[in-house]
């Protein structure tokens, strides 16, 4: 069955009615027709990170349809759900509209110079009163990179606070921080490629047959590999797998220092590429002395000879390929988990070659893209704010004095909340981002914003959550409304085009940050002569030259032509746009001394145990019909109709000792609040003593009973694993 076919049934519909016809395609199955498009627009899908090519085609003004593009390198005309549907969040209900100003309570209609004047009269004021670092500014992972680059120069030497970060830290920073601890610098080191000549693939807390599901199709090319799946719950990627691996919540790194052990000790590692190219082996020796098959048995819940057997088969393997996602960084020991993943990659020279990768996959459409560019965790051009060397460099290419540039980063996103409840952050600027149901613990994060002077929210979308509780909302342009580019998970940087226009009075999120720097009066300062984002890429591919995200061969025309390129690309590039890159083939790496590092790791219990009156731990994820805060796939009546509402996942024996029955709706409660009138669904795919509630639906909010725990040195937030009971709703029967 075809995905669109199997996407058709799935959402109830007939595809032979007259209010859905379609018309057979040989790459997708189905393909929309009840509006013939005049024309056809090249673009990248604006959800997931693994960074598919569209056509989106276009009628009398209007998008009516779109296909995957089969020229695309990534997904060769082929797409998910999601990406399916993706054209009608253009014209769905709820598109913010015209900038709001709060009168009197109410949000009222006023005029764009009104509202960025008074936005930037309001954090000026703000700044005056408490110093410039009482305003913070939270952004997205979904802006053009253009976008991003010309926010983080607005926000930094502009507005001149350093407390700016992104939505990414709720998802991607563990990643960066284990990339920048083991190699020296973020930035994924392989290709989708190797998915298909990987001899062993090793998937932790990984579902990409959900989350990235075109993925999948990577996956099936590979006849000859043996795919290892380690996730506590039996997901629709477990399923796929060779081997399973159901290890007990957050063990993956007592799992991983196991493996280390054992290839260790049984002399299985690369001794040449160790000795060559790492440091810090006679450490991490020592550091794993705990980490006996045994005790690793015992933290994980495997049998012993299922982890040897895995050691062996990644050991022993021609190409290992270790792919992660958020069952790996939702954890406060997530960065440490990711420097063992990078251990045990480079001890068996698992990286740089063909097939081989200890690859993190990238959440939203362009975490990419900031990670590169956007001015919060680090300078743009993986720069970091220690370095003197790399702050002149900076001040250099853009004409300012260095001393204008920090020389450390300034708050992160849970700290800049933190900021807000001690009164320390009094101006918020929100963009794209939906923090009312998608931060740990809210009640921590409405007392915060019920402390602010004044904020303001910039979305595609009014109402939601969150910009009801704005003072200022200002309607921001979303993906097919214009131009710039993202980055994928692979590196691969693709174009972004405008099909349409923007509705009534909605502007390109770069066109109101050229806005507020006119009336900051920086414009022609730190934006000379920008008119459009190709002008921003311009300047980017310049400040990128010589780095490692080395940007300066592209142009619009290249990536428009080649349907996009892997960075690094440096200007006079001979070799194809679409051969695959892989960072590291040389050995090496961006250290100090060239070498990574081998970093010694410690597995400890996660913060909140169960206990005798919460006695479940709760799992939370995502599911393939929706989008993180059901912002863009809760408007879309197909999404909606393939899953309408939250449901809890327990197994058949936690709910015969509670006496529940399969639909019965039930509360999750945990010590910070509770969510009610979830239906339940008695299954095996998650372990006794566990259950798993998907975190998308304002209405049952996940995140009002999640904790405020964080990676220490990512500051990403431990959304899993909280301790819960289960009990019937009121008024519900068995």
């Amino acid at each position: 069955m075809s995905l669109m076919r199997w996407f058709a049934r799935k959402a109830g519909l007939d595809i032979r009615s007259s209010k859905y016809s379609y018309s057979e395609d040989p790459v997708l199955g189905f393909t929309s027709s009840r509006k013939q498009a005049d024309r056809w627009v090249n673009s990248t899908c604006g959800y997931c990170s693994v960074g598919c090519g569209m056509q989106l085609g276009v009628k009398d003004g209007h998008v009516v349809s779109v296909r995957g593009n089969r020229a695309h390198p990534v997904n060769a005309g082929k797409l998910c759900p999601k990406g399916l549907a993706e054209h009608y969040t253009i014209e769905a209900e709820g598109r913010a509209r015209f900038p709001l100003l709060r009168k009197n309570g109410q949000l009222e209609r006023v005029n764009w110079d009104d509202a960025i004047g008074t936005m930037v009269e309001q954090f000026r004021a703000v700044q005056c009163k408490y110093g410039p670092e009482s305003l913070g500014i939270i952004s997205t992972g979904q802006l053009v990179t253009e976008e991003f680059y010309a926010l983080g120069k607005l926000v930094q030497l502009g507005f001149g606070t350093r407390n700016y970060d992104g939505n990414t830290t709720l998802c991607m920073s563990t990643a960066v921080a284990g990339y920048k601890r083991s190699f020296g610098s973020d930035g994924p080191p392989g290709a989708y490629e190797d998915l298909e000549h990987a001899d062993v693939i090793l998937l932790i807390g990984a579902n990409v047959a959900e989350n990235h599901p075109i993925l999948c199709t990577r996956l099936e090319a590979n006849q000859s590999k043996t795919l290892i799946v380690v996730d506590p719950r039996v997901t629709k990627t477990a399923m796929m797998a060779d081997i399973y691996l159901p290890v007990k919540p957050r063990s993956d790194l007592a799992l991983i220092n196991g493996l280390l052990r054992i290839v260790i000790d049984e002399d299985l590692y690369d001794k040449s590429f160790v000795a060559s190219h790492t440091s810090g082996l006679e450490d991490l020796r020592e550091s794993l002395t705990p980490y006996t098959l045994d005790y690793a048995a015992q933290i994980t819940g495997l049998e012993p000879e299922l982890i040897r057997k895995t050691a062996l088969l990644y050991a022993n393997a021609k190409a290992a390929f270790i792919g992660w996602t958020m069952g790996v960084n939702h954890s406060t020991k997530g960065t440490e988990t990711v420097n063992a993943i990078n251990n045990l990659a480079l001890i068996t020279g698992n990286i740089g070659r063909k097939g081989a990768s200890p690859f993190s996959i990238t959440g939203q459409c362009n975490a990419m893209g900031t990670r590169e560019t956007g001015f919060t965790s680090g300078i743009p051009g993986y720069r970091k704010f220690e370095s003197e060397m790399d702050r002149r460099e900076i001040a250099r290419l853009w004409n300012i004095s260095a001393e204008r540039i920090p020389t450390q980063r300034g708050l992160a996103y849970p700290d800049i909340i933190e900021g807000a409840v001690a009164g320390k952050i009094r101006a918020l600027w929100i963009l794209g981002t939906n923090p009312l149901v998608s931060f740990p613990n809210i009640d921590v994060l409405k007392h915060a914003l019920g402390n602010l002077d004044f904020l303001v929210v910039q979305d595609g979308f009014h109402p939601t959550p969150t910009t009801e509780l704005a003072d200022l909302v200002l309607p921001a342009a979303i993906w097919g409304e214009k131009e710039g580019t993202y980055t994928n998970s692979e590196r691969r940087v693709s174009k972004v085009n405008a099909a349409v226009a923007p509705p009534a009075e909605a502007r390109s999120d770069f066109d109101i940050f050229l806005a507020v720097a006119e009336h900051l009066g920086c414009r022609e300062e730190l934006f000379p002569d920008w008119r459009e984002p190709r002008d921003a890429f311009d300047e980017w591919r310049r400040v990128s030259a010589g780095r490692l995200c080395d940007y300066s061969g592209m142009t619009y025309e290249l990536l428009d032509q080649s349907c996009g390129v892997q960075w690094p690309y440096p200007i006079g590039e001979k070799s194809r746009a679409t051969a695959s890159r892989r960072l590291y083939s040389n050995g090496q790496f961006e250290t100090d001394d060239g070498r990574a590092r081998l970093l010694s790791t410690r597995w400890e219990p996660f913060p909140e145990q169960p206990n005798s009156e919460f006695p479940l731990i709760l799992n939370t994820g995502r599911t393939v019909e929706h989008w993180h805060t059901r912002t863009k796939t809760g408007a879309i009546s197909i999404l909606q109709r393939m899953s309408p509402r939250a449901w809890l996942e327990m197994n058949p024996k936690d709910a015969q000792q509670l006496n529940l029955q399969a639909h019965d709706r039930v509360e999750v409660i945990s010590a910070r609040g509770r969510v009610s009138k979830i239906e339940l669904r008695i299954t095996e795919i998650v372990a006794p003593g566990q259950v798993f509630l998907p975190f998308h639906f304002a209405e049952t909010n996940a995140n009002q009973i999640t904790q405020s725990a964080f990676d220490p040195i990512s500051r990403e937030p431990n959304y899993k694993q909280c301790a819960v009971r289960v009990e019937r709703s009121s008024g519900n029967p068995a």
